[in-house]
């Protein structure tokens, strides 16, 4: 039969097909619908590339009017959020190598009688520069936060006192990354995000593939428990992600010049929780998604919002606080910490289990999740 010629019939029964295998296939058309939703959500209201109220500690030695000034001007300022106090020098030091502070502002012995003698007392902010994104525009700012609130005060009786320059030296060290290379925070977080795309769709693939071309049949037949073929299909993926890992960080010590100031091994031996986790995300969609096309759509929409919520692309404090709370929930928010925490800030074993044991827990309820959905019989 000739079909030479354009047939408008042919066309639109054509069309009512792809429509009605559109509306049975209600996964497919939900991702359809659910990953620019998505996407849409993230970037207008969760993305910000200027962050502010970022958490910020103070070290004092001095109880003068000024120095509670200046305190109380950073409060006041939307770049800080002064939420803690500290006592000493290695408090500081804690609060900076596990993250939980961004900058760190340390007021000398006799601030204020330097200041009332006109000298310039030296004040210190220690800022966390490992996302250099994060701290550029507050540090760019603090310096005239500061010489306003100290300008108030100094008016009056002490107007004389006001010097032509900065009335304090504040001095800035950008920790852990004094050179501001946005290389030193990229590539080592690449290295979780290769991994999460990679792995979650490879091992969804993976079960989806073997129902597919029907030799999930003949597995099914076996005595097999579901633990065991989850196990199973998760093991070998492993050594495929330190495969992965060594590439990546031979790139960064060689060809970007990643400097490593903690343990190697380390990162390796944590790994193996962000690995399995990833794995029994991708095993987990494997039992949801009905084909390898539904699967990729699964992968993509457990990786997108680990892409943009867990720090690697735009500031993990500039957003609202209900993106912080899902990317907390996110294996990738806390891997990423846990790399630049050891390679670039050198913590330790302790240290770092801080970001292992949340990526612990995700494993753990994601894998009673694949097990109570995996099925032991086809449909």
């Amino acid at each position: 039969m000739s079909v030479g010629r354009f047939s408008f019939s042919r066309f639109a029964a054509m069309a009512a097909k792809e429509f009605v295998q559109m509306r049975r296939d209600r996964l497919t058309f939900a991702m359809m619908i659910g990953i620019p939703l998505i996407q849409l959500i993230l970037f207008g209201y969760a993305i910000n590339s200027d962050p502010r109220h970022l958490p910020t500690a103070i070290l004092s030695a001095d109880e003068s009017a000024y120095s509670r000034s200046i305190v109380a001007a950073m409060q006041t300022s939307s770049y800080f959020d002064v939420n803690r106090i500290l006592d000493s020098r290695r408090q500081a030091r804690e609060a900076m190598n596990l993250g939980t502070q961004q900058f760190v502002l340390t007021i000398p012995e006799g601030f204020g009688r330097k200041l009332m003698r006109g000298e310039r007392p030296v004040l210190l902010l220690e800022a966390d520069a490992t996302d250099p994104s994060a701290t550029s525009g507050v540090i760019a700012a603090v310096n005239r936060v500061v010489t306003t609130a100290i300008a108030r005060d100094l008016k009056g009786a002490f107007g004389n006192l006001i010097p032509r320059k900065a009335p304090v030296d504040l001095r800035i060290h950008r920790d852990f990354n004094p050179e501001v290379q946005t290389q030193y925070n990229i590539v080592p977080g690449l290295m979780g995000v290769i991994l999460t795309l990679t792995l979650v769709m490879i091992t969804s693939l993976a079960i989806t593939r073997e129902r597919e071309r029907g030799t999930m049949e003949n597995l099914l037949t076996t005595p097999i428990r579901p633990l065991e073929v989850m196990l199973g299909k998760i093991v070998p993926y492993i050594f495929v992600g330190y495969v992965q890992m060594v590439l990546i960080m031979v790139a960064a010590r060689f060809l970007f010049g990643v400097p490593f100031e903690g343990s190697v091994p380390l990162v390796f031996l944590l790994s193996v929780v962000f690995i399995a986790a990833n794995l029994t995300v991708g095993v987990t969609v494997s039992t949801i998604a009905r084909n390898q096309l539904q699967a990729v759509q699964l992968s993509i929409f457990f990786f997108l919002p680990s892409l943009l919520l867990s720090g690697f692309m735009f500031p993990f404090r500039g957003m609202p606080e209900w993106a912080q709370t899902i990317g907390s929930v996110l294996p990738l928010t806390h891997y990423l910490r846990l790399v630049r925490g050891v390679l670039l800030k050198g913590i330790g074993p302790l240290d770092a289990m801080h970001h292992v044991w949340p990526v612990a827990i995700f494993l753990l309820a994601v894998l009673l999740v694949g097990l109570k959905r995996f099925r032991r019989t086809l449909d």
